[in-house]
């Protein structure tokens, strides 16, 4: 008798069995809607797929009657260049800081204890700060999200580097490769696809600050628009703008997937041999 420790579904069944957590969420919320409209037809906390129609409709699709933009789409792109700016400002910050401290002892003996508190400060704490040095412009905000990211992107390049085989390096420096060499050619062609599983697992946090900052100090954004009409209980509108934040994130981890699936096949294969 097979064991379930080792029963594996088919790719078919697991798309299937995926699905079924999301279907049985989607009926529970059009009963409760249904429930709650029938009692109530001006009930604002479990909106109908017809008023979510309605409500993308006025967001994306029609321009505002105040600025003549659609506010749907301004917002997304508002929130879009803080999130690129400062995931990659931490990204390749968090690189540099991470190969150098892992691969030189030296770096490494010297920032070790600065990267630790850094990384142990709530990014939140800081916003007030960032608000007063920087100011309430796009600058604070890409700030946030770079050091909320940064350390644990930094941390995560650092373990994966020191954990490059010794024989590796002492074959480079045999074959007459200099510092400068070895941690171009041998150790940052290993550490990229680390990279991209970090920015991945970093990506739900830099969401996370980037809504926290817009909700505090912004005139445009997904969070902006979130906090602005949670005011009036306009569920209709949030729940589309969580779910497209949802979508967004989803979308973006599934392009640095395969872009380490595609750039970096061999690092698959590694995987499945260790």
């Amino acid at each position: 008798m097979k064991r379930w420790i080792n029963r594996r579904p088919s790719r078919a069944l697991s798309v299937m069995l995926g699905l079924v957590p999301l279907i049985m969420l989607l009926l529970l919320y059009m009963a409760g809607s249904e429930a709650r409209l029938a009692e109530n037809e001006a009930d604002k906390l479990l909106p109908s797929f017809e008023q979510f129609g309605d409500a993308i409709k006025r967001m994306a699709f029609e321009p505002s009657k105040r600025t003549g933009e659609y506010l749907f789409w301004v917002d997304t792109q508002s929130s879009l260049i803080r999130l690129g700016l400062g995931v990659g400002i931490a990204a390749l910050t968090g690189l540099i800081l991470g190969v150098l401290t892992g691969a030189l002892p030296s770096v490494g003996s010297t920032l070790n204890p600065l990267l630790t508190i850094v990384s142990l400060i709530p990014p939140l704490a800081v916003l007030p700060i960032l608000f007063i040095v920087l100011g309430l412009g796009e600058l604070s905000k890409v700030v946030l999200i770079a050091i909320g990211v940064m350390p644990f992107i930094a941390r995560d390049i650092q373990r994966r580097t020191q954990e490059i085989p010794s024989e590796q390096l002492i074959k480079a420096q045999t074959l007459g490769a200099n510092t400068a060499q070895i941690i171009l050619r041998v150790i940052l062609p290993q550490i990229m696809p680390r990279l991209i599983d970090a920015v991945r697992l970093s990506l739900g946090a830099a969401w996370l600050f980037l809504i926290a900052a817009e909700a505090i100090a912004s005139t445009d954004g997904l969070g902006y628009r979130i906090f602005l009409v949670r005011r009036y209980m306009a569920m209709d509108v949030i729940l589309p703008y969580v779910a497209w934040i949802t979508l967004l994130a989803f979308t973006f981890d599934w392009i640095l997937a395969r872009i380490n699936y595609l750039c970096f096949p061999w690092d698959r294969l590694a995987g499945d041999d260790r």
